[in-house]
């Protein structure tokens, strides 16, 4: 192998030892230091610490794993292994057998003590090796393969390989709990794929090649959904595999469940082709249900790949489309009710924007569409494939493209609603908002015009009114004479009214802007009007004018 390869093999307490060793920082998780390994091999490292690395490999892999008189399996010149690879994989799975003979033979044929498997493989309380082609017929499975059970297709994951069969999780004895171990090795071009697929960049070492553990219920009359076995615990090469999280209740004392999904196992895989991988099953057992696990070697795809794929499959014909719109808006000579007219929206009910791709699943009744890259986007992070207008399953390969409405969202810019007639074709909708713009800018319009309007009477008749209503509580004639010959031509007002001189200070503060004063802090009034000294100067076309004949005092009524 590789120094690559050697150092993606290594344990965390190796991968310390070698940073160490080359005066690197060897703190932190395993990916951190599987990291910053990869990034020493790449920026040039001495022969001493390639020295080491080869050095780890042999600790962490002794070229004897166990001795001939403890392993006596026949090679693959032997008539018994047909016996034991056939059957539908007997005592081990295909992949197993060959991995152990296949390019590892030494010169006189004999498996070399590198290529064979250790006791551990088949797990505890399973059957003794020693002697294994005699004793086991050809008929017997430990772990018979179901080819009739299919997976559903991923379209986020391209299948490269099958690692290990569909497989049933079958129970040796009547216990609840059972445990079952699998085993597959890699070839070296499956290693060389998944080792050239690692994404470094950031803090996390990501894998677009992975090696993928799914589970299904064992049934063989359409492909499976992903279904978890109750009380599931993986463990891959001794490692506790994390599952997702269990989903909070619908009700109490309801026993919380996991979702099903993929299980990506890529960083507990030994990315070696000289030692297998052990996947250790343990479970609940079910009466009248049976599970099966597989393990697949994927290549992970984004929303970008797929909507590519999408638009690479075509538009559909808007006919198609016509169609249904005259099928649904038939009338039904048994219905009273006849539908003349279907409106649509052109926005997407996912993003409330407008159709950029619309696109419906086949098994769809509505005319309905929704965006495409929303819709992949959304289901690439949370895979459900559900429709959002109708709610019902709606999968990618079921997606297609409606051409009737890439020629209306062409056609038809300024607006966000349509309707469709009896003989199929469509006219656009004006939206509530429209209307509500045009009719508060009408409204706007009108009450400019009454404000102008107003505006101008109120001028006119400000300028009409030359008089001011003096009305005063005292009836003295002193008074009246005194507050009418202290009343100056005002300019015109809007507001009209009676003007209260027991709140002013001075004739000055007539201004509206000016708060009221008390009645104590005004000056007594001057018995003659001679007397009387004005706090403000007397214009000269009212200088020896006869004061009583600028203002007239009106009778209340």
């Amino acid at each position: 192998p590789t120094d690559q390869q050697m150092v993606m093999s290594l344990r965390v307490s190796e991968l310390q030892v070698l940073l160490g060793y080359a005066g690197r920082n060897k703190h932190g998780r395993k990916h951190e230091l599987l990291t910053k390994a990869l990034h020493l091999l790449k920026s040039g490292c001495s022969p001493a610490v390639h020295m080491k690395i080869k050095e780890l490999y042999r600790r962490r892999f002794p070229a004897k794993m166990v001795s001939h008189s403890e392993l006596a399996l026949p090679g693959p010149h032997h008539p018994a292994s047909a016996g034991v690879v056939g059957g539908g994989g007997a005592a081990l799975p295909a992949c197993m057998t060959q991995f152990a003979y296949e390019g590892h033979a030494g010169h006189g044929g004999a498996p070399s003590p590198a290529a064979l498997l250790p006791l551990s493989l088949l797990g505890p309380g399973k059957h003794e090796l020693t002697g294994l082609a005699h004793h086991l017929p050809a008929s017997a499975s430990l772990h018979p393969v179901h080819p009739d059970v299919k997976l559903q297709r991923l379209p986020f994951y391209d299948m490269l390989d099958e690692l290990i069969k569909p497989t049933s999780l079958a129970s040796d004895n009547s216990q609840r709990f059972q445990e079952t171990c699998f085993a597959f090795a890699l070839t070296p071009q499956q290693v060389q794929q998944i080792s050239s697929s690692m994404d470094i960049s950031g803090t996390k070492c990501d894998f677009s090649v992975q090696v993928q553990l799914r589970f299904c219920l064992s049934e063989t009359s359409c492909p499976q959904e992903d279904h978890f076995p109750p009380n599931l615990c993986v463990k891959v090469n001794g490692k506790p595999c994390t599952l997702p999280g269990y989903l909070p209740p619908t009700k109490n004392g309801v026993e919380p469940k996991r979702p099903s999904r993929p299980i990506n196992i890529t960083s507990l895989v030994r990315l070696s082709t000289t030692v297998p991988n052990t996947i250790v099953v343990s479970w609940t057992s079910e009466i009248g249900r049976n599970y099966s696990m597989a393990v697949y070697l994927v290549k992970q795809q984004s929303s970008t790949v797929l909507l590519q794929r999408l638009r690479a499959k075509g538009i559909r014909n808007p006919d198609h489309s016509r169609a249904l719109i005259k099928e649904k808006l038939t009338a039904d000579p048994d219905s009273e009710i006849a539908t003349t007219s279907l409106r649509v929206s052109l926005l997407c009910p996912l993003g409330k924007m407008r159709l950029m791709i619309p696109c419906r699943a086949l098994t769809c009744s509505h005319l309905q569409c929704f965006d495409a890259t929303l819709y992949i986007q959304m289901n690439e992070k949370k895979p459900t494939w559900v429709c959002p207008v109708c709610d019902k399953k709606a999968p990618y390969e079921h997606l297609i493209i409606d051409g009737l409405f890439v020629e209306i969202l062409n056609s038809c810019m300024d607006c966000d609603e349509i309707q469709f007639k009896e003989d199929g074709s469509w006219a656009p909708m004006r939206s509530k908002k429209e209307v509500q713009e045009v009719s508060s800018a009408s409204c706007n319009n009108g009450l400019d015009g009454d404000s102008s309007s107003s505006s101008h009477s109120s001028n006119s008749n400000a300028k009409k009114v030359e008089v001011i209503d003096l009305t005063l509580d005292s009836s003295s004639d002193e008074e009246e004479r005194t507050c009418s010959s202290l009343s100056p031509p005002s300019p015109p007002v809007i507001n009209k009214g009676v003007l209260n001189l027991h709140h002013q200070a001075s004739p000055v503060s007539r201004a509206p802007s000016i708060p009221a004063m008390d009645t104590s802090y005004i000056p007594p009034v001057p018995p003659l009007i001679q007397d009387y000294r004005p706090y403000y100067h007397t214009p000269n076309d009212l200088s020896g004018t006869d004061t009583r004949s600028q203002s007239t005092i009106f009778p209340t009524d």
